[in-house]
């Protein structure tokens, strides 16, 4: 996701109200969704975002825990930064940068899903002949990020009416790059929404581009490729880049709640 320098809370084209803080989980109940995430088929998952650059865990969040993410919308002090798509030719939509103190299970589910990704984070670093500088811990590698000017953070929350749509796009915020990410389904596809599909088109060297269409269930989250993956070539490894980006919504309202794993300067 892009994020233009002007953007500031207040720039969403939908007029917006201020209201009572949301409830958010408490930290046993963090601690309970980085369980979650390690409870996943990692060893399934992780192949196939190897071979296909995505996969789609089982739920994550609850039903209740979704309906809370989702009504941290109306707080505008839980955030840095509101985007309006259409003003910067983004797509259509609108989408919010949590501010520090980020709340602490989406701090709690970064750190649960680096840990899980660091290692194929490594792999495909050393197939491409890439630096690989993420450390053992989350909270060590957001440290590396400050301390190159990458501080502001990125976990954001999307809303989606019907026609909008998110133009293909990398979510690079600096030169520190985790090159894999996160978003979390809020609402329910097809009864809460419809369309409003998540797109990932790689783009293959020497041939066509190939795409791939999901839909996010609500408390799912879905893993994808960042930036580039490594493919197989005549050579050794090909990298191929990746975009990513939203069909149009056809009738609702969808929320995702996004995880990047590397913070903006």
């Amino acid at each position: 996701m892009s994020e233009p320098s002007t953007g500031t809370v207040g720039d969403g084209h939908r007029a917006e109200h201020r209201a009572g803080p949301a409830p958010v989980p408490g930290r046993a109940e963090a601690a309970a969704l980085a369980d979650r995430v390690d409870a996943q088929p990692w060893r399934t998952l992780l192949a196939e975002i190897d071979a296909h650059g995505c996969a789609a865990t089982g739920p994550i969040l609850t039903p209740q825990e979704c309906a809370e993410f989702t009504a941290m919308w109306d707080d505008l002090t839980r955030f840095r930064s509101t985007v309006d798509m259409a003003r910067y030719r983004f797509g259509e939509g609108t989408y919010r940068y949590f501010a520090h103190p980020v709340p602490d299970p989406i701090m709690e589910l970064r750190a649960a899903f680096y840990r899980k990704l660091l290692p194929l984070a490594r792999s495909w670093a050393d197939r491409l002949g890439d630096a690989a500088p993420w450390p053992e811990e989350f909270g060590d590698w957001l440290d590396i990020c400050h301390a190159a000017g990458q501080t502001k953070p990125t976990p954001i929350l999307l809303r989606y009416h019907a026609g909008d749509w998110n133009a293909l796009h990398r979510d690079l915020y600096g030169e520190l790059v985790f090159p894999l990410q996160i978003v979390i389904g809020l609402d329910r596809s097809g009864i809460d929404h419809t369309g409003g599909e998540f797109l990932l088109v790689e783009q293959r060297p020497r041939a066509q581009s190939k795409a791939t269409v999901s839909v996010l269930e609500q408390g799912h989250a879905l893993v994808f490729t960042t930036r580039d993956r490594p493919t197989p070539s005549s050579r050794g490894w090909s990298r191929a880049p990746i975009r990513h980006g939203v069909s149009r919504v056809r009738s609702g309202v969808r929320h995702t709640l996004g995880l990047v794993l590397h913070d903006a300067e």
